[in-house]
């Protein structure tokens, strides 16, 4: 997800009192008083703008520079109060908006400002408290005209799931693509055949099992590089859910599918390992294009005969997991790799790996052959 360009603040622009206070050569306790966002001279929001002046990175070490940055983390609230206002420059806004990206009352007031960037809305979508991304969504047009705001209301976890459903559907209607979404294409492929709920005050049902999935899932914490959700059953060969994650398991098996693919987006290893399973191939397929994926879980994945063959061929033309040796294994001797894939990643095995599924019986007659036909290639 490319971060869309930021307001940048033009200390040329300063009146002059204020440009005065900027000068290195004004006394250090004038300096002082301003970096703690007290100005004489100056209206609010040109003070709270020569705090986000003097609290600029690159003067690490200098006393008003910290002064500035800690007037920055707990702003005044009469000094907020008299800056929110027409002449509060879009940078300082930018500035100051993640810091309240979790405080409703505030960022309304910073969301009703016309002056405000969209990335500026976008950065603090991507850090909002629940009550904060209510507002935010509330904005169609905004959401519109920068999609990129939905995109990061859809990825934070905060984010209602009955208004991440609204807000996708909103962009789908209007044949809005959104590339911040991984597996754009699969949920908005759900999201047509799913109702949409209404704005409310209160959460949903929908949006109290998105939550309460969410508790159990991080309750669990599962290493990928060690651990699965399913355990292999020696005797029927079959996969099943691992004791302790039956829960997770039958929270999941309630959502809708445009939930299942949110949660593949967003939550934990534990989801991915059940879901990737799911029947539905676009939760599936979402799953290997979630941004929290781990090189671990492609490699259980891969070996795994429960997912379905367009999961793995998702994994065998991705040039990034295809780079690791253990995958490549893991798809060839997979029967459910298509063998279109599988044969070309035959020919980066090792000697000793092609003997073994020359004579494996666990693989597809065409896998078998075309190892002892690379075998043969190289004079073994």
């Amino acid at each position: 997800m490319d971060a869309p360009e930021r307001p940048t603040l033009d200390v040329a622009s300063f009146s002059p009192a204020a440009a005065r206070i900027l000068d290195p050569k004004t006394p250090p306790a004038l300096r002082q008083l301003a970096a703690k966002g007290v100005a004489p001279g100056v209206k609010p929001a040109e003070a709270l703008a020569l705090v986000v002046a003097l609290a600029a990175p690159g003067s690490e070490g200098d006393a008003v520079a910290e002064a500035a940055r800690r007037t920055l983390d707990a702003i005044p609230a009469p000094l907020f109060a008299g800056a929110v206002n027409k002449d509060l420059h879009p940078a300082v806004i930018d500035a100051i908006a993640p810091r309240y990206a979790k405080d409703a009352a505030a960022m309304e007031k910073l969301l009703a400002l016309p002056q405000i960037d969209a990335a500026t809305v976008a950065a603090a979508a991507a850090a909002a408290s629940e009550a904060v991304c209510e507002l935010i969504a509330t904005n169609e047009q905004r959401l519109l005209e920068h999609p990129e705001i939905i995109e990061r209301l859809y990825m934070n976890k905060a984010t209602r799931m009955s208004t991440a459903d609204r807000i996708l559907e909103l962009a789908v209607r209007n044949h809005v693509e959104l590339h911040g979404i991984p597996a754009f294409r699969e949920a908005a492929a759900a999201i047509l055949h799913e109702l949409i709920i209404e704005p409310q005050d209160e959460p949903t049902p929908d949006d109290v099992l998105f939550t309460e999935t969410d508790a159990i899932a991080q309750a669990i914490a599962l290493d990928p590089s060690i651990e699965d959700a399913y355990q292999l059953d020696e005797e029927t060969g079959e996969e099943r859910v691992d004791a302790k994650h039956v829960p997770l398991y039958a929270q999941l098996a309630q959502m809708t599918i445009s939930q299942k693919i949110r949660r593949a987006m967003v939550g934990t290893a534990s989801d991915r390992m059940i879901l990737v399973r799911d029947r539905n191939k676009l939760v599936a397929q979402a799953v290997v294009r979630s941004p929290q994926i781990q090189e671990s879980e492609i490699a259980r994945i891969s070996a795994s005969r429960s997912v379905a063959d367009d999961v793995l061929r998702i994994i065998a033309t991705d040039r990034e997991w295809t780079k690791s040796h253990p995958i490549k294994v893991n798809l060839v001797s997979n029967p459910r790799t298509p063998f279109v894939f599988a044969a070309r990643l035959i020919q980066h095995l090792r000697e000793h790996e092609l003997k073994a599924l020359a004579r494996s019986k666990n693989v597809t007659g065409a896998v078998a052959s075309a190892a002892r036909q690379q075998l043969q290639r190289k004079g073994k």
